[in-house]
Formats: structure tokens, sequence, C-alpha cells
């Protein structure tokens, strides 16, 4: 059958002419005889890929050097425990809770210290960005916490909180690589690859160097330490090589595209096309409020249950597939990420408007 458009959250759509590359190369990677899945992770074939891989995106995101690239296994969600383990001299740490994942590593957290949780959205369903210009920092806190595009509910942070010289961490797995961001404003910014980079299976955490050092929580395991990664340059142990290599691919698709600057100005017209089209339509509403939307997830809803599931089902009849909201929140979700064609949204935008006319 000829590919569908999927606005799958993640695992996600992955740039085409990548994965023709990869399977190009899948049985013989570069003369090697075999494939970068069978390659030993300790071979200067590899060795290659990983430093292309982390130069790549040291020139896309203008890392700084004294921020080392990490890529760690066990998905954005394993550093729910590992920030905390590593960051928590004084036990005390500040959440902004914007949604789920945000909620998940407060809860997490919580383990090691105290945790404050000094905003959230929670009241009106996670759809807006709170006000985060005068926050009440706790003095001793040794990090500030946020989740920076907001996966199920569709948000996204405008304007990095005022952290009033605290280390800011964030979670940018949703928005990663989508947008120019400058990496001095973070203590660490991470994310899973699965949404905007990558195949499932792997992290990318960006650390300032002084935040990698062997005063870790008592008790923190060695691979949970990011000092162990980061003085093993990535190959502690086997990593997942193959991500890396994938991800390195969509690196140089980056590059090749324009860079971040590029990405955005792209990303802004594909959602623009979609919330345009949101805000007159009498059947389907956007759920965020305008000023805190996601250029990467839009979430919308008919009101009727039974309508969206009609909708979803006949959207991939029509080789538009999985749109179905988060299963917390219902309704359906575009996650419209950087391997998302521009025509990819016209097409849905197309579909919905023929919906809406055989439905209202």
């Amino acid at each position: 059958m000829s590919r569908v458009y999927n606005f799958s959250a993640g695992p996600a759509v992955l740039p085409e002419p990548v994965l023709k590359e990869v399977a190009d190369e899948m049985m013989d990677y570069q003369g090697t005889g075999m494939s970068v899945m069978e390659m030993s992770h300790r071979s200067p074939e590899f060795q290659k890929i990983i430093d292309d891989a982390e130069q790549d995106l040291r020139d896309l995101m203008k890392i700084p050097d004294n921020y080392k690239v990490l890529f760690l296994q066990g998905g954005a969600s394993q550093q729910f425990a590992m920030i905390p383990m590593n960051l928590m001299k004084n036990r005390v740490a500040d959440y902004i809770v914007t949604g789920q994942w945000a909620k998940k590593a407060y809860q997490e957290a919580q383990k090691y210290g105290k945790v404050n949780k000094i905003a959230s959205s929670e009241d009106k369903t996670f759809s807006y960005i709170p006000d985060c210009s005068d926050l009440p920092i706790s003095p001793d806190a040794d990090y500030v916490y946020i989740c920076e595009n907001n996966t199920i509910y569709g948000t996204k942070f405008k304007t990095l909180p005022n952290t009033k010289g605290k280390t800011l961490v964030a979670d940018v797995s949703s928005c990663f690589l989508s947008e120019p961001v400058d990496v001095s404003k973070y203590g660490i910014i991470y994310g899973g690859v699965q949404k905007n980079i990558g195949p499932a299976g792997m992290v990318i955490a960006i650390i300032r160097e002084d935040l990698i050092t062997e005063d870790v929580l008592p008790g923190t395991p060695t691979m949970l330490t990011y000092k162990t990664h980061a003085d093993a340059g990535s190959l502690y142990n086997t990593p997942n090589a193959y991500c890396i290599y994938v991800c390195g691919k969509v690196f140089k698709w980056l590059k090749a595209m324009g860079g971040l600057e590029e990405m955005q100005k792209r990303n802004i017209e594909k959602a623009k096309i979609l919330y345009d089209y949101l805000d007159q339509s009498k059947l389907f509403k956007g759920t965020v409020e305008p000023e805190s939307r996601s250029l990467m997830n839009v979430p919308f809803v008919t009101g009727d249950k039974d309508m969206d599931a009609k909708f979803v089902k006949e959207a991939k009849a029509a080789g538009l597939v999985n749109l179905k909201g988060h299963r917390t929140v219902g309704g359906m979700r575009a996650s419209i990420y950087n391997a998302m064609p521009k025509e990819g949204v016209e097409a849905l935008v197309a579909f919905m408007k023929k919906f809406e006319e055989e439905n209202v």
C-alpha cells in the first residue's frame, strides 16, 4: 500500500529520505558488509557514526562547549528519577506541572527529597501554560523543572519561567529540534527521540558540565549517574546503536533542510493551516487557549464521543492515521512534527471540511 499520513504522537513519522537511506544501508553500511544493527559499538565505523551525530546536533542547536551531549537509554521517563538522583544536593526541587509527564516527573522526584509544585494548570485540564514570570521559587531549590511542550494536552511554553537564578531543567521530548533554542538558558535540556527525531528507545540529554559530578544521592546506581556516561562518551555499555545511527541521519536531513530556523518557519506555517480551520469550524474545536498552543501537537474535539470515534475511523480509511486523542483526554490529536509534510496537514484539513459538511 502507499504510505499514509501518520499523525501519531510517538513513535512518530520520520523523514522519507532518511527511511530510504536507512533501507539502502540495511544489508551493507558503507562497504562494511554488515548492517549498523550488527556492528560493534567499539568499532571505528560506529565511533564515527556517534561522533558525527553529536557534532551535527551541536551544530543544529549551537550547543556551547561547556555542555555534554549524552545518548542514553531508558527513555525520557527514566530521567524523572535520574535528574533528582544527580542534582538534588539540598534535597529540594521546584516543579511546574502543566501536563501528565510533568506530573509523573513531580511524583517520581518526591522519592528523593522535598518537591514543591510552584505552578500548575491542572485546574483547567492542562489547557494553558500558567504565568511563570514571578514564581515562589524556593531559596534552597536545586533546580526548577518544566515539560516545555505537552504532547497530550497540546500546550507549549512560549516564554521560559523566571527561575530567579536557579538551574532550569526541561523535558523537550515533543518539541525537540522544532525551533531554535538557547541551550545556555538550561542546566539540562532532554528529550525522548521517538517523537520528533528518531526511533523509540533513547533519550538525548544535554547537560551543563558543572552539573555532572560524582556527588550524587547515596545509592544512585552506576548506570543512573550522568558522570558514568559523560566520561565514557555515551559508550559505557552498549548504547542504542541503531537509534543513534538513525538520529544522526535525521540531524543531517535537518541541516540539509536549512536548520532549525527553517523548521520553525515550516512548523508555524503547518500549524496555522490547522488552527485557522479549527477556529472557524462549526463542528471541531481546539482545546487549548490560543496563547499556549503547541506547534507540534494539536488536540481537538467535536463534543460528542460517538462523532469523535466516527471521525477517527473514517479518517483512517482515508489514509490519515493515529488521530485518536490520548486515552486520558479522548477526542482527537494531530501530531505534526518536523517530518510531517505540509501536504499532510492540508489533506487532514480537507478531510475535516468534508466530514463537517456531511455531519453538521
